[in-house]
């Protein structure tokens, strides 16, 4: 009897050891966070065979490894093949369980699969930071592995690896890549394995990676990123969505921007980046009122031909030598209103602070054209000649006895009596027909 209570207690005993160790690794991955899922059974580390893998089987590895949350289950060895037994087969798991061992499966090492079928996951714990820039969306590479931080190597880091690093790091849209250590030397191990980035990853340890090492690699050769670091812009304090006080979404935070940083080749983009037509008037907070949050005093250096902010460099200045009272603005082209389209409407042009509306005299498809032109609405369908047919509008009568070529780059360029120069009414008012692409 003492024997078989002397037995019980020591299995409790193993047990209570056992459970205390370490019994699922990610391998193969850059970090501890993402890799091929091992588990540890009777002494020996083994795969998990992609059969039915999903989302709650990862979620479980995630929680077990205390790596956040889960972003993506991977399949067919994607971070490489193991060796050694294949232990778990047909893995599915409620997602609520604490480790993997608590899932049902085949049983252990009952399996019918290769390692070309190893499954993997990828864990929310951020493993990727840009270090030694001017700011928080510049730097050098530096990813997380197993043996700590690390930096990348410049050969064959392109564009599109930079895309994923600027979006993880929620920092806009790069700007440059930059070679030959040009923000310093690394002093920790750097990854000689080349990435492979298609450009639409969220996360660096998403994209694929080659087999071959570029062993030619040192830290003279650390690759850098410069990202934009704005994520968003917006036009706000406004009665139309066209024109008010500029706002980025720079680091994850609103703010606004100098009128003494802001040209109207900047302003040109904006309105193009917004489906705004052209930039009509760069102004300063008295036109849009003030704001409270940040100041982003950067100077964007466009040419005026970009399609995106993003595409223009940026010279970063002192924030703290300006106040919200020179908060920059903006004002886009006319727009057409009263029509439920923005191609299609009664035309509308800002002069001296206040929309106000053309007059029909004169009007003719040549002048539709123009408008059309201006708006990056494709070509004008219709003229229309029905007096207000999108309405009548308020407030003052720009232009009227307006006489276009067609061949003008905007309505400005074209001959009239001048701003507010007319003998018309509202129900006068001109409307235009556009079609949004150009015909076949």
């Amino acid at each position: 009897m003492g024997s078989y209570l002397t037995f019980i207690f020591l299995s409790s005993l193993v047990s209570l050891i056992t459970a205390g160790k370490v019994n699922v690794r990610l391998a193969g991955g850059d970090s501890r966070c993402a890799g091929r899922v091992e588990v540890l059974h009777r002494g020996q580390w083994g795969t998990v065979c992609d059969d039915l893998w999903d989302m709650p089987d990862a979620e479980v590895v995630c929680r077990e490894l205390d790596c956040g949350k889960t972003i993506k289950a991977m399949y067919s060895a994607h971070f490489g093949q193991g060796s050694g037994p294949i232990l778990m087969d047909d893995v599915v798991c409620t997602g609520s369980e604490s480790t993997l061992k608590d899932c049902t499966s085949s049983g252990w090492g009952v399996s019918n699969c290769n390692h070309g079928e190893d499954a993997g996951v990828i864990c929310s714990e951020q493993g990727l930071r840009l270090v030694d820039g001017s700011h928080l969306c510049s730097g050098r590479v530096e990813m997380l592995r197993t043996e700590g931080w690390g930096s990348v190597c410049d050969a064959a880091f392109d564009q599109q690896d930079a895309e994923v690093v600027c979006r993880e790091l929620d920092c806009g849209a790069p700007l440059q890549v930059l070679g030959a250590a040009a923000f310093g030397k690394g002093d920790a191990q750097m990854s000689t394995q080349e990435i492979q980035c298609r450009g639409n990853e969220s996360q660096i340890h998403v994209c694929s990676r080659s087999s071959s090492q570029m062993h030619s690699c040192s830290h003279d050769n650390d690759v850098g990123v410069i990202c934009s670091g704005y994520t968003d812009l917006r036009l706000v304090n406004s009665s139309d969505s066209c024109s008010g006080r500029v706002e980025f979404r720079y680091l994850g935070k609103w703010g606004t921007v100098c009128d003494a940083c802001w040209d109207m080749r900047a302003a040109s983009v904006l309105c193009r980046q917004l489906n705004c037509g052209i930039a009509v008037s760069v102004v300063g907070s008295d036109w849009f009122g003030e704001e409270s949050d940040e100041i982003w005093a950067d100077v964007f250096d466009c040419d005026g031909n970009e399609t995106k902010l993003s595409e223009c460099s940026i010279s970063s200045w002192s924030r703290a030598e300006y106040s919200h009272r020179r908060n920059g603005g903006v004002i886009c082209s006319g727009e057409l209103v009263g029509s439920g389209g923005d191609c299609a409407g009664r035309l509308e042009v800002f002069h001296s602070g206040s929309w106000g509306t053309v007059c029909d005299d004169s009007w003719d498809i040549k002048d539709a054209h123009v408008v059309c032109r201006q708006l990056q609405c494709g070509v004008a369908l219709s003229n229309q000649q029905v007096p207000a047919w999108f309405g009548p509008g308020s407030g003052p009568i720009w232009l009227d006895e307006v006489e276009c070529e067609g061949n003008e780059t905007s309505l400005w360029s074209c001959s009239s009596p001048g701003w507010g120069k007319h003998d018309c009414q509202h129900k006068e008012d001109v409307g235009v027909v556009l079609f949004s692409q150009p015909p076949i």
